[in-house]
């Protein structure tokens, strides 16, 4: 504790004492904030694809149907359009990955339904015919 060469007795001269001592001032250095980066943004700086599923919605009267919002940089779209999503030269890149979602959910649906098929009983599996025109009003059926 640092000495001012004072005694003080009792407490109202230590009050006293307080009160007519100056507190130095200290100049306020505004604060910069940190602002954390998202992963997009992180994933955008690094040149990376970035897909994010946000949301969610089922309708409540009819569970099989909803929506999904996704989010996405541009290096995502730009890696959708090298691998042919991209059918016309006005897409948008909200019609990009759509078509690449739905082909997810496809691939989903047909995996599903190969597995499904070969777990059924092979006599009530169904069927496949196929259909060969040989010419001369011939067809081969196998």
């Amino acid at each position: 504790m640092k000495d001012y060469g004072l005694k003080l007795n009792g407490g109202k001269q230590m009050f006293d004492f307080l009160k007519r001592k100056k507190i130095p001032e200290v100049e306020e250095k505004p604060k910069t904030k940190v602002k954390n980066k998202t992963p997009k943004e992180i994933a955008t700086e690094a040149g990376e694809p970035y897909i994010n599923i946000l949301s969610v919605e089922l309708d409540p009267d009819d569970i099989g149907n909803g929506s999904f919002e996704l989010d996405w940089n541009d290096v995502f779209v730009a890696k959708l359009v090298k691998a042919g999503y991209m059918q016309r030269k006005d897409d948008t890149d909200d019609q990009i990955v759509d078509r690449w979602f739905q082909s997810i959910c496809r691939n989903i649906l047909n995996e599903n339904y190969e597995q499904w098929e070969a777990n059924q009983p092979v006599d009530t599996r169904p069927r496949r015919v196929d259909r060969n025109d040989l010419g001369n009003g011939r067809t081969e059926i196998s």
